[in-house]
């Protein structure tokens, strides 16, 4: 099953940290955010990957084309050219590359990426700049149990994202970044079948607004509760509290 990372935003409440590069690239621990997530997925077995590229994706490429040689010590032949790596440690995974736009939005990312992904089925979604303790496996077997188009993780975190309105195990309403929310939220972790594509009408797209509220209204949006630890990385104090945690030891979404 593919994993789709959308990684196209300027995270400009970070300031400083996101002049220079893309916000999935900004590090937690001497790694970037971004491989944090790809090892919750891949520690579930999942290691199939498409990151939707935008503002600055070229340091998400580089990041990646360099990646063996970045983790590996090497003897290179200055005369031929050629590298033998030394004692290989690098992830087995793999990751798709795909611009999608320097102004797409999260909607119109995942449309860029239909022929990707739809004749996969199944297919999951999460953005590149939040972690959790998230059970991936969980979140599957929920998803493949209902029958419905998409899954949503819903989280208690603070009240400025996005209002799930439940009823049992059903989403009844979505509503992004409401002044003032309680309860459940929008955690960013989802399961989708390739039906989501009808649901996106072009760039513009919104994934958070139109598609979702629509999935919700038409009985088509399951949610899967999550109580354990979540937290974002959206402005300068949230990643500071990612770091004081993996200094620490104390990381919780990190399975080594």
């Amino acid at each position: 099953m593919k994993v789709v990372i959308l990684c196209g935003g300027r995270g400009t409440r970070l300031g400083e940290e996101t002049q220079t590069r893309p916000k999935p690239m900004v590090e937690i621990g001497g790694r970037p955010i971004v491989w944090h997530i790809m090892n919750l997925y891949a520690d579930a077995g999942f290691t199939d990957f498409v990151l939707a590229l935008g503002y600055k994706g070229e340091f998400i490429k580089e990041y990646f084309f360099n990646y063996r040689a970045q983790m590996n010590d090497a003897v290179v032949s200055l005369a031929t050219g050629e590298v033998d790596y030394i004692a290989e440690g690098a992830e087995d995974w793999t990751v798709g590359l795909i611009d999608t736009g320097d102004k797409t939005l999260t909607g119109g990312r995942l449309l860029r990426l239909k022929s990707f992904l739809q004749e996969s089925g199944t297919f999951m979604l999460t953005y590149g700049d939040g972690v959790a303790d998230l059970n991936i496996e969980s979140l599957v077997d929920y998803h493949r149990s209902h029958g419905q188009l998409a899954t949503i993780t819903a989280v208690r975190p603070p009240a400025r994202f996005g209002e799930i309105v439940l009823e049992e195990e059903r989403a009844i309403s979505f509503q992004e970044k409401p002044q003032t929310a309680e309860g459940w939220v929008n955690g960013g972790f989802f399961v989708f079948e390739a039906g989501i594509f009808d649901y996106l009408d072009n760039d513009q797209t919104v994934l958070e607004e139109s598609p979702l509220e629509r999935l919700a209204s038409e009985g088509e949006l399951m949610v899967y509760k999550h109580d354990g630890f979540w937290h974002p990385m959206d402005t300068p104090r949230d990643k500071q509290n990612l770091e004081d945690l993996w200094k620490a030891n104390e990381a919780p979404w990190f399975r080594p």
